[in-house]
């Protein structure tokens, strides 16, 4: 696979190998939020699988059905993505924090459940780190939010996203499962399950926001446009550039269509020749344009 892919995959491998030592210490001591946590993990495990998967299908060349290709699986697998941290993580949290706040039982020996926690940090905290090298090298000066909001791939900031929220989460938890063993407040753990339920909630409607977004057809950059424009407008056949419209079909294919307006003293074959001059030149410059549609017009 390609280099930027090596976060999803270290982190894959993080969750599922975490999510099961969470679930057998959570099982072990009775800790809801520990049962949290595998569950969050557990989900990152499904929600890797997911993006690798649609990674896949956006590979598939174009065919008849789908002219343009399947670019947009990864949009579509991103959104699913986004649905499951909020339903799966973020509701299941949520409920079972809940649930041990009205009902709190005393918790079994939390010594395991620390030890599991200092080690998912580890693991997670280097899933982390990976993920933020391989993000720094798409981002360049631009500011962590910019860089996000201007992104094409969510697989990118997907990981980026999920191994925040769980070294957060598991900060969290380990901060209130202290207070509660020291205090005896048997609902910290409770408390804590909520919170960390909320803060992948929040996650997920951040990353439901881009990735519909993206699904529903984000364009160029208007910077782009206007280098767009001035490449056009310099051939000596073009009078004018009405409109550029574009669309990502992936995060690694544009398609690009231009209205035109030629010399007036163009015949037919000046004017195709043109054409397909321009589009030549578009698709050398720049190498994400897959489509180049230019459509003659007149100026009204």
């Amino acid at each position: 696979m390609a280099k930027s892919y090596k976060s999803i995959y270290s982190a894959l491998a993080a969750n599922l190998l975490i999510a099961v030592t969470k679930f057998i210490a959570g099982g072990f001591s009775g800790s809801p939020s520990m049962i949290s946590e595998g569950v969050h993990s557990l989900v990152d495990t499904i929600n890797q699988v997911l993006i690798l998967y649609g990674i896949r299908q956006s590979h598939k060349p174009a065919d008849a059905l789908h002219p343009f290709g399947y670019g947009k699986e990864i949009y579509f697998w991103s959104f699913i993505v986004s649905i499951l941290i909020f339903s799966l993580g973020g509701g299941i949290s949520v409920y079972q924090g809940i649930i041990h706040i009205i009902h709190a039982d005393p918790p079994g020996d939390p010594t395991w459940n620390y030890v599991v926690l200092v080690l998912s940090m580890i693991f997670e905290g280097s899933s982390l780190w990976i993920a933020i090298k391989e993000f720094n090298k798409v981002r360049g000066n631009d500011t962590w939010w910019n860089a996000i909001i201007k992104s094409k791939d969510p697989s990118s900031f997907l990981v980026l996203f999920e191994d925040s929220a769980a070294v957060i989460g598991l900060t969290i938890v380990l901060i209130f499962m202290l207070i509660g063993h020291a205090t005896g407040l048997e609902y910290m753990d409770g408390v804590a399950s909520v919170l960390v339920g909320l803060l992948l909630i929040g996650v997920s409607a951040i990353l439901a926001r881009e990735s519909r977004s993206l699904l529903m057809g984000e364009g160029i950059a208007p910077e782009t446009k206007d280098k767009l424009k001035g490449l056009v407008e310099a051939d000596p056949a073009v009078t004018k550039v009405c409109n550029i419209v574009s669309t990502y079909q992936s995060p690694e294919e544009v398609v690009l269509m231009l209205m035109v307006v030629f010399e007036p003293d163009l015949d037919t074959e000046g004017i195709t020749g043109a054409i397909v001059r321009l589009r030549n030149r578009i698709k050398e410059k720049y190498k994400l344009v897959r489509f180049v549609i230019i459509q003659p017009n007149t100026i009204d």
